[in-house]
Protein backbone atom coordinates (compact mmCIF):
# COMPACT_ATOMS: atom_id res chain seq x y z
CA UNK A 1 0.00 0.00 0.00
CA UNK A 2 3.26 2.46 0.45
CA UNK A 3 4.14 1.96 -2.54
CA UNK A 4 0.96 2.44 -4.30
CA UNK A 5 0.28 5.64 -2.42
CA UNK A 6 3.70 7.07 -2.89
CA UNK A 7 3.71 6.17 -6.83
CA UNK A 8 0.08 7.87 -6.95
CA UNK A 9 1.33 10.99 -5.55
CA UNK A 10 4.79 11.09 -7.51
CA UNK A 11 2.47 11.00 -10.59
CA UNK A 12 0.35 13.81 -9.78
CA UNK A 13 2.76 16.02 -9.01
CA UNK A 14 4.55 15.01 -12.05
CA UNK A 15 1.51 15.66 -14.17
CA UNK A 16 1.23 18.86 -12.90
CA UNK A 17 4.71 20.14 -13.27
CA UNK A 18 4.90 18.81 -16.80
CA UNK A 19 1.71 21.12 -17.42
CA UNK A 20 3.38 23.80 -16.06
CA UNK A 21 6.34 23.67 -18.23
CA UNK A 22 4.66 22.97 -21.15
CA UNK A 23 3.25 26.96 -20.79
CA UNK A 24 6.56 28.29 -20.45
CA UNK A 25 6.86 27.14 -24.05
CA UNK A 26 3.59 29.12 -24.53
CA UNK A 27 4.59 32.99 -23.54
CA UNK A 28 4.28 34.66 -26.36
CA UNK A 29 3.00 38.61 -27.37
CA UNK A 30 0.03 38.24 -25.48
CA UNK A 31 1.18 38.08 -22.23
CA UNK A 32 3.41 40.75 -22.89
CA UNK A 33 0.57 43.00 -23.77
CA UNK A 34 -1.34 42.33 -21.12
CA UNK A 35 1.37 43.16 -18.76
CA UNK A 36 1.81 46.53 -20.86
CA UNK A 37 -1.82 47.13 -20.51
CA UNK A 38 -2.00 46.45 -16.81
CA UNK A 39 1.14 49.01 -16.03
CA UNK A 40 -0.42 51.82 -18.24
CA UNK A 41 -3.78 51.11 -16.74
CA UNK A 42 -5.43 53.70 -14.09
CA UNK A 43 -7.75 51.49 -12.48
CA UNK A 44 -7.65 47.99 -10.89
CA UNK A 45 -7.52 44.35 -11.79
CA UNK A 46 -10.79 42.50 -11.39
CA UNK A 47 -10.29 38.85 -11.46
CA UNK A 48 -13.27 36.56 -12.05
CA UNK A 49 -14.20 32.82 -11.84
CA UNK A 50 -16.59 29.90 -10.91
CA UNK A 51 -16.27 27.40 -8.36
CA UNK A 52 -12.05 26.10 -8.42
CA UNK A 53 -11.34 28.93 -11.29
CA UNK A 54 -12.84 31.37 -8.72
CA UNK A 55 -10.69 30.07 -5.66
CA UNK A 56 -7.62 30.41 -8.24
CA UNK A 57 -8.69 34.00 -8.83
CA UNK A 58 -8.75 35.22 -5.13
CA UNK A 59 -5.67 33.70 -4.59
CA UNK A 60 -3.97 35.56 -7.42
CA UNK A 61 -5.35 39.13 -6.45
CA UNK A 62 -4.06 38.25 -2.45
CA UNK A 63 -0.80 37.77 -4.51
CA UNK A 64 -1.24 40.49 -6.82
CA UNK A 65 -2.15 42.83 -3.75
CA UNK A 66 0.64 42.17 -1.43
CA UNK A 67 2.91 42.55 -4.23
CA UNK A 68 2.11 45.97 -5.41
CA UNK A 69 -0.65 45.35 -7.98
CA UNK A 70 -4.40 46.56 -6.89
CA UNK A 71 -6.60 43.93 -7.73
CA UNK A 72 -9.91 42.77 -6.11
CA UNK A 73 -12.10 39.21 -6.78
CA UNK A 74 -15.70 40.08 -8.34
CA UNK A 75 -18.06 36.86 -8.45
CA UNK A 76 -20.07 36.45 -11.48
CA UNK A 77 -23.28 35.80 -9.93
CA UNK A 78 -22.88 38.46 -7.50
CA UNK A 79 -21.81 41.14 -10.49
CA UNK A 80 -24.94 40.37 -12.30
CA UNK A 81 -27.11 41.46 -8.82
CA UNK A 82 -25.11 45.19 -8.39
CA UNK A 83 -21.51 44.26 -7.76
CA UNK A 84 -20.55 45.67 -11.25
CA UNK A 85 -20.73 48.90 -9.84
CA UNK A 86 -17.17 48.17 -8.47
CA UNK A 87 -16.11 47.84 -12.30
CA UNK A 88 -14.65 51.48 -13.95
CA UNK A 89 -13.62 51.70 -17.59
CA UNK A 90 -9.73 52.51 -16.34
CA UNK A 91 -9.69 48.79 -14.87
CA UNK A 92 -8.46 45.43 -16.96
CA UNK A 93 -11.18 42.33 -16.34
CA UNK A 94 -9.55 38.92 -16.38
CA UNK A 95 -11.92 36.17 -16.36
CA UNK A 96 -10.85 32.69 -15.38
CA UNK A 97 -11.98 29.69 -17.21
CA UNK A 98 -10.33 26.43 -18.56
CA UNK A 99 -13.40 24.94 -20.55
CA UNK A 100 -14.14 28.91 -21.50
CA UNK A 101 -18.06 28.01 -21.62
CA UNK A 102 -18.40 28.61 -17.98
CA UNK A 103 -22.19 30.00 -18.41
CA UNK A 104 -21.95 32.49 -15.18
CA UNK A 105 -18.89 33.64 -16.31
CA UNK A 106 -20.00 34.19 -20.20
CA UNK A 107 -23.03 35.88 -18.78
CA UNK A 108 -21.06 38.90 -16.99
CA UNK A 109 -18.79 39.36 -20.18
CA UNK A 110 -21.21 41.57 -22.10
CA UNK A 111 -21.73 43.60 -19.67
CA UNK A 112 -18.21 44.39 -18.79
CA UNK A 113 -17.65 45.55 -22.52
CA UNK A 114 -20.38 47.60 -21.62
CA UNK A 115 -18.30 49.40 -19.13
CA UNK A 116 -15.62 49.31 -21.43
CA UNK A 117 -13.02 47.80 -19.60
CA UNK A 118 -10.33 45.85 -21.26
CA UNK A 119 -11.35 41.62 -20.71
CA UNK A 120 -8.29 39.03 -20.83
CA UNK A 121 -8.94 35.35 -20.88
CA UNK A 122 -7.45 32.74 -18.66
CA UNK A 123 -8.68 29.70 -20.59
CA UNK A 124 -7.19 26.08 -21.75
CA UNK A 125 -9.75 26.53 -24.69
CA UNK A 126 -8.38 29.16 -27.29
CA UNK A 127 -11.41 28.72 -29.49
CA UNK A 128 -13.73 29.22 -26.44
CA UNK A 129 -16.66 31.50 -26.02
CA UNK A 130 -14.54 33.34 -23.45
CA UNK A 131 -11.43 33.81 -25.73
CA UNK A 132 -13.78 35.17 -28.37
CA UNK A 133 -15.48 37.36 -26.22
CA UNK A 134 -11.66 38.69 -24.97
CA UNK A 135 -9.57 41.24 -26.02
CA UNK A 136 -6.82 38.74 -24.93
CA UNK A 137 -6.01 35.47 -25.00
CA UNK A 138 -3.66 33.91 -22.35
CA UNK A 139 -3.20 30.27 -22.94
CA UNK A 140 -3.41 28.20 -19.33
CA UNK A 141 -4.82 24.70 -21.54
CA UNK A 142 -3.35 21.00 -20.35
CA UNK A 143 -2.59 17.90 -22.34
CA UNK A 144 -5.11 16.19 -19.23
CA UNK A 145 -5.75 16.36 -15.44
CA UNK A 146 -3.65 14.62 -12.55
CA UNK A 147 -7.04 13.58 -11.47
CA UNK A 148 -8.42 10.13 -13.40
CA UNK A 149 -12.05 11.36 -13.33
CA UNK A 150 -10.97 14.66 -14.62
CA UNK A 151 -11.40 16.87 -11.89
CA UNK A 152 -9.34 20.06 -12.06
CA UNK A 153 -6.42 19.52 -10.88
CA UNK A 154 -3.41 20.54 -13.95
CA UNK A 155 -5.52 23.02 -15.16
CA UNK A 156 -5.60 24.96 -11.88
CA UNK A 157 -2.12 24.26 -10.96
CA UNK A 158 -1.73 26.10 -14.59
CA UNK A 159 -3.93 28.84 -13.83
CA UNK A 160 -2.37 29.58 -10.41
CA UNK A 161 1.36 29.36 -11.67
CA UNK A 162 0.12 31.79 -14.64
CA UNK A 163 -1.09 34.36 -12.11
CA UNK A 164 1.87 34.00 -10.57
CA UNK A 165 4.48 34.77 -12.99
CA UNK A 166 1.97 37.68 -13.99
CA UNK A 167 2.63 38.91 -10.45
CA UNK A 168 6.44 38.40 -10.34
CA UNK A 169 6.75 40.02 -13.60
CA UNK A 170 4.80 42.82 -12.55
CA UNK A 171 7.21 43.09 -9.26
CA UNK A 172 10.13 43.18 -11.58
CA UNK A 173 8.67 45.86 -14.11
CA UNK A 174 7.53 48.37 -11.15
CA UNK A 175 11.00 47.75 -9.12
CA UNK A 176 8.95 46.37 -6.17
CA UNK A 177 11.49 46.05 -3.39
CA UNK A 178 11.92 44.77 -0.41
CA UNK A 179 11.03 47.85 1.66
CA UNK A 180 7.24 47.86 -0.23
CA UNK A 181 7.02 44.13 0.83
CA UNK A 182 7.61 45.15 4.24
CA UNK A 183 5.40 47.88 4.10
CA UNK A 184 2.34 45.13 2.66
CA UNK A 185 3.85 43.06 5.14
CA UNK A 186 3.84 44.42 8.98
CA UNK A 187 2.18 41.36 10.80
CA UNK A 188 3.90 38.67 9.17
CA UNK A 189 6.80 36.92 10.45
CA UNK A 190 9.28 38.58 7.37
CA UNK A 191 7.32 41.69 7.99
CA UNK A 192 8.29 41.61 11.51
CA UNK A 193 12.53 40.45 10.72
CA UNK A 194 12.24 43.49 7.97
CA UNK A 195 10.63 45.79 10.98
CA UNK A 196 13.74 45.38 13.52
CA UNK A 197 17.33 47.04 13.47
CA UNK A 198 19.92 45.29 12.43
CA UNK A 199 21.23 45.42 16.29
CA UNK A 200 18.14 43.11 16.66
CA UNK A 201 19.12 40.48 14.45
CA UNK A 202 23.09 40.72 14.28
CA UNK A 203 25.33 38.27 15.75
CA UNK A 204 27.91 39.99 18.40
CA UNK A 205 30.47 38.83 20.76
CA UNK A 206 32.33 35.52 20.38
CA UNK A 207 30.40 34.33 17.78
CA UNK A 208 31.69 36.94 15.39
CA UNK A 209 34.26 35.59 12.38
CA UNK A 210 37.05 37.40 12.36
CA UNK A 211 41.18 37.41 12.23
CA UNK A 212 43.81 39.73 12.71
CA UNK A 213 44.79 41.99 10.15
CA UNK A 214 48.04 39.94 9.77
CA UNK A 215 46.73 36.69 9.98
CA UNK A 216 47.73 34.69 7.47
CA UNK A 217 45.37 32.58 5.38
CA UNK A 218 45.63 29.24 6.68
CA UNK A 219 44.21 31.47 9.97
CA UNK A 220 41.53 32.69 8.78
CA UNK A 221 39.89 29.20 6.86
CA UNK A 222 39.90 28.42 10.33
CA UNK A 223 37.76 31.25 11.41
CA UNK A 224 34.90 30.58 8.34
CA UNK A 225 34.92 26.73 8.95
CA UNK A 226 34.47 27.35 12.61
CA UNK A 227 31.91 30.13 12.31
CA UNK A 228 30.24 28.78 9.38
CA UNK A 229 29.03 32.25 8.00
CA UNK A 230 30.96 32.04 4.69
CA UNK A 231 32.97 35.13 5.67
CA UNK A 232 35.81 36.16 8.40
CA UNK A 233 36.01 39.94 9.17
CA UNK A 234 39.56 41.70 9.07
CA UNK A 235 40.14 44.16 11.51
CA UNK A 236 43.15 46.13 13.02
CA UNK A 237 44.45 46.00 16.75
CA UNK A 238 41.85 48.51 17.49
CA UNK A 239 38.89 46.05 16.26
CA UNK A 240 38.48 48.75 13.36
CA UNK A 241 37.14 46.39 9.83
CA UNK A 242 39.62 47.13 7.48
CA UNK A 243 38.00 44.40 5.18
CA UNK A 244 36.55 41.01 4.43
CA UNK A 245 37.21 37.53 3.15
CA UNK A 246 34.08 35.54 1.72
CA UNK A 247 33.80 31.82 -0.18
CA UNK A 248 34.22 34.10 -3.30
CA UNK A 249 37.29 35.95 -2.54
CA UNK A 250 38.66 31.93 -1.57
CA UNK A 251 37.37 30.48 -4.86
CA UNK A 252 38.78 33.66 -7.03
CA UNK A 253 41.98 33.31 -5.43
CA UNK A 254 41.90 29.55 -5.87
CA UNK A 255 41.20 29.94 -9.81
CA UNK A 256 44.11 32.15 -10.53
CA UNK A 257 46.43 29.11 -9.20
CA UNK A 258 48.00 31.25 -6.24
CA UNK A 259 49.69 29.46 -3.07
CA UNK A 260 46.63 30.25 -1.08
CA UNK A 261 48.55 29.27 2.26
CA UNK A 262 51.50 31.16 1.68
CA UNK A 263 49.05 34.11 1.62
CA UNK A 264 48.45 36.96 4.04
CA UNK A 265 44.22 37.83 4.82
CA UNK A 266 45.57 40.71 3.10
CA UNK A 267 46.33 39.27 -0.15
CA UNK A 268 42.99 37.84 -0.37
CA UNK A 269 40.53 40.29 1.65
CA UNK A 270 37.90 42.68 0.20
CA UNK A 271 39.29 46.01 1.27
CA UNK A 272 36.49 48.53 2.70
CA UNK A 273 33.76 46.14 2.38
CA UNK A 274 29.87 47.33 2.41
CA UNK A 275 28.80 47.66 5.78
CA UNK A 276 25.80 48.76 8.05
CA UNK A 277 25.47 50.57 11.45
CA UNK A 278 23.83 48.85 14.75
CA UNK A 279 20.54 51.26 14.06
CA UNK A 280 20.14 50.54 9.88
CA UNK A 281 16.31 49.27 9.41
CA UNK A 282 16.73 45.57 8.54
CA UNK A 283 15.15 46.22 5.41
CA UNK A 284 17.74 48.59 4.66
CA UNK A 285 20.18 46.08 5.43
CA UNK A 286 18.68 43.48 2.73
CA UNK A 287 18.19 46.11 0.00
CA UNK A 288 22.27 46.42 0.76
CA UNK A 289 22.49 42.45 0.28
CA UNK A 290 20.44 42.27 -2.71
CA UNK A 291 21.79 45.03 -4.67
CA UNK A 292 25.61 44.06 -4.49
CA UNK A 293 24.51 40.16 -4.24
CA UNK A 294 26.08 39.57 -0.93
CA UNK A 295 25.03 37.35 1.87
CA UNK A 296 26.94 38.84 4.98
CA UNK A 297 27.16 42.45 5.86
CA UNK A 298 29.02 43.84 8.52
CA UNK A 299 28.12 46.18 10.91
CA UNK A 300 30.20 48.79 12.26
CA UNK A 301 30.21 51.43 14.85
CA UNK A 302 30.53 54.98 13.83
CA UNK A 303 34.33 55.22 14.61
CA UNK A 304 34.45 51.97 12.48
CA UNK A 305 35.09 49.15 15.23
CA UNK A 306 33.28 46.14 14.08
CA UNK A 307 30.42 45.82 16.00
CA UNK A 308 28.68 42.72 14.40
CA UNK A 309 27.66 40.40 11.70
CA UNK A 310 24.33 40.00 9.58
CA UNK A 311 23.91 37.14 7.51
CA UNK A 312 21.09 37.34 4.93
CA UNK A 313 19.90 34.21 6.92
CA UNK A 314 19.16 36.30 9.89
CA UNK A 315 16.14 38.31 8.42
CA UNK A 316 14.71 35.88 5.62
CA UNK A 317 15.18 32.63 8.06
CA UNK A 318 16.63 29.14 7.53
CA UNK A 319 15.94 27.88 3.78
CA UNK A 320 16.78 29.17 -0.21
CA UNK A 321 16.69 32.45 -1.10
CA UNK A 322 17.19 34.35 -4.93
CA UNK A 323 18.84 37.14 -6.27
CA UNK A 324 17.94 38.11 -9.64
CA UNK A 325 16.54 34.22 -9.87
CA UNK A 326 19.63 32.55 -9.00
CA UNK A 327 18.97 29.88 -5.93
CA UNK A 328 21.62 30.33 -3.03
CA UNK A 329 21.95 28.28 -0.29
Amino acid sequence: MKERILEKAVEVLRAEADGIMKLAGRMDAPFVRMVEMILAARGRLILSGIGKSGLIAKKIVATLNSTGTRAIFLHPVEAMHGDLGMVSPDDIFIGLSNSGETEELNAVIASIREIGCPIVAFTGNTESTLARCSDLTIDVGVEREACSVGAPTTSTAAQMAMGDALAVVLMDQKRFDTTDFKRFHPGGTLGRRLSSRVRDLMLTGDTLPRAGQDAGMEEALRVINRFGLGAALIVDPEEILIGIITDGDIRRTIARKAPIFELSVRDVMTPNPRSAGPDTPAYDALNIMERHQITVLPIIEEDGRIAGILHLHDILGKGAFTFNGKTNA
